[in-house]
């Protein structure tokens, strides 16, 4: 049973996969939605819609996660949870899988994996985060302010679970990687950040991409490529900006919009500017010289697999990440800001500086090396995994998990008290002032226990 949530980032790097399986005979039911069913029965595998379960939402639910809220992901998540409850239960009784395979934020897969104690392989489309590697997420305020402000709605609906059987007192376990649980992460080791501090548990099989395309770069002039991804992509300003900062130059520029937005909202483009709702990005990326992206861990990917550098433009938390390892490698160069000028000096800087896409060739080479699909289908196919004795690092990480939480409450807790009674928003003074202050001890705690 393959679990996953109704977004393209998450389905894409798992499709390969589940064709792998269905070759080598295995019997795969892929739980997904209507607009991905066409992709998950082009693998071979059975395919079950779920989008009777998803709760209605209101115009601010939507436009909330629209923003991409974790609050609202996860509230909608976990009342989906619920909703398919007796059905997941009929599916269980019915399949009796060996194996169930869920996405690491889809909640409804993992926690049936939980309550009917079925070995669970996560499939992480994105880095895996624990102590160490999480320090690449940096939240702004607006996304720390979502999360302390949403915690009484989440913890409301973990409680409304508990009589379907789901006992889950906090949501961090739903949503963060650990030692113990098989897990697929679609990088290479070189790739994830501080991936040494991971056990035997994790298999870094590097990007899930099955493309006919090969680097080609051999353009008459220089071809840079800029996208938004298909979220937070309604930015026509932005891509105006775009237009207005590379027209003219001596180079072609394709710019994938999304279909939200019309390109005749654009205006008048200069001739070397093409703007389309959508692109075969995979090829274009095989041609391209610069990709301006938000640095989605799957847009990273393919850039990186046909070895184009870039401009790097996260939107979120999580491509934050990906953009500072992005920059670690040297193969992407920060936007330092949304104007013209600074668009064009970065992508001018990037065509520049042959560094940056050697950085990106010898990403290529290493994603290339990488098992990829069959590497995740063996992985699978073997779980769960026992490792001959409990890693070391486990140990490790519990203890240094356990004094964090400590450390962070010792800090929190007296500002919580010294601060008025009736400021409405002292909670989230607090918390935002304790992960301020703890900052420092955090990393010497790491340090000390080795990640």
């Amino acid at each position: 049973m393959w679990f996953c949530i109704p977004a393209h980032g998450h389905h894409n790097p798992t499709l390969p996969v589940a064709a792998e399986l269905v070759r080598r005979g295995d019997a795969v039911r892929y739980y997904s939605f209507e607009e991905f069913r066409e992709k998950v029965e082009a693998t071979g595998a059975e395919y079950v819609s779920c989008d009777r379960f998803l709760p209605g939402l209101s115009a601010w639910e939507e436009a909330a996660l629209k923003r991409v809220s974790t609050t609202e992901m996860s509230v909608v998540a976990l009342r989906t949870t619920g909703r398919m409850d007796d059905f997941l239960r009929e599916q269980v009784e019915e399949f009796r899988p060996d194996v169930i395979v869920s996405d690491s934020v889809c909640f409804w897969g993992k926690l049936t994996a939980r309550k009917y104690h079925i070995p669970l392989v996560v499939s992480t489309t994105t880095f895996a985060f624990n102590q160490s590697s999480s320090q690449y997420m940096k939240s702004s305020l607006a996304e720390i302010a979502d999360l302390i402000g949403g915690s009484r709605r989440v913890k409301a609906e973990l409680k409304a679970l508990e009589k379907y059987g789901y006992h889950e007192k906090s949501i961090m376990p739903l949503v963060q990687n650990d030692n113990f649980t098989d897990t697929i992460v679609y990088a290479t080791a070189r790739y994830q950040p501080r991936s040494e501090t991971f056990s035997g548990h994790y298999a870094f099989v590097g990007p899930s991409l099955s493309l006919p395309y090969e680097p080609a770069k051999d353009n008459r002039r220089p071809l840079v490529y800029i996208s938004l991804g298909t979220v937070i992509n309604e930015r026509p300003e932005f891509y105006r900006r775009c237009a207005e900062a590379l027209g003219g130059e001596d180079m072609d520029v394709v710019i994938s919009c999304g279909r939200s937005v019309d390109v005749a909202s654009l205006g008048e483009l200069p001739e070397n500017i093409r703007v389309y709702p959508y692109v075969n990005q995979p090829e274009v990326l095989s041609r391209a010289n610069v990709f301006l992206t938000h640095c989605g861990m799957n847009s990273v990917s393919e850039s990186l697999y046909m070895g184009t550098p870039m401009v790097l433009f996260p939107q979120t938390n999580e491509q934050r990440a990906v953009a500072r390892r992005a920059g670690e490698l040297g193969a992407g160069l920060p936007l330092k800001g949304e104007g013209a000028a600074d668009i064009r000096d970065a992508v001018r800087a990037v065509l520049a500086q042959e560094s940056y896409a050697a950085s990106a060739m010898a990403c290529a080479r290493d994603f290339r090396s990488a098992p990829g699909a069959a590497g995740a289908a063996d992985f699978i196919e073997s779980a769960p995994h026992e490792l001959p004795e409990e890693d070391r690092r486990q140990r490790r990480s519990a203890m240094l998990a356990g004094w964090m939480q400590l450390l962070y409450w010792a800090v929190a807790v007296p500002l919580i008290l010294l601060l008025p009674r009736w400021t409405a928003v002292r909670w989230w003074m607090a918390a935002i002032a304790a992960n301020l202050l703890f900052g420092p001890y955090k990393k010497l705690l790491e340090r000390k226990g080795g990640g």
